[in-house]
């Protein structure tokens, strides 16, 4: 996997191009010299990470025959107060809207995903605390 990285003059903001050939900006605090018009770096890591485990529940859900009609992840995090500013806990809380969704089968997909199948979770247990819940919205 490749990308990179450009900073744009003038300011604290990058553009990034991903190796399929889209492209995300980041910015920078003001108080560090951003503009504020792009979510910064780490939030796009945290947005990244919760896109990742909510691709796995989706799929799993889908592959074990389940109806569902929607997914989200609201996620809370906690980063260190010192240089590097590492996440040290991160809270995921999966909102799973459908018609007749079996608690099993979503509680074994986000358990799935966390201890088998997102990169971006195994990679930032390194660091952070992650803990999840659930919750179901029959439709």
């Amino acid at each position: 996997m490749e990308c990179s990285v450009k900073w744009m003059e003038g300011g604290m903001s990058f553009v990034a191009e991903t190796e399929s050939g889209h492209v995300l900006v980041m910015d920078g605090a003001p108080e560090a010299g951003g503009r504020n018009i792009a979510p910064r770096p780490m939030e796009t890591v945290l947005a990244g990470t919760g896109a990742c485990t909510a691709f796995d529940v989706v799929l799993i859900l889908r592959k074990s025959g389940q109806q569902i009609s929607g997914c989200e992840v609201r996620l809370s995090a906690t980063r260190a107060e010192t240089d590097p500013k590492v996440f040290t806990a991160i809270h995921m809380h999966f909102i799973v809207r459908g018609k007749e969704v079996k608690p099993t089968l979503v509680a074994s997909a986000v358990k799935l995903s966390h201890t088998k199948y997102c990169s971006a979770s195994a990679m930032l247990e390194k660091t952070a605390v992650i803990t999840y819940d659930y919750e179901i919205i029959q439709e």
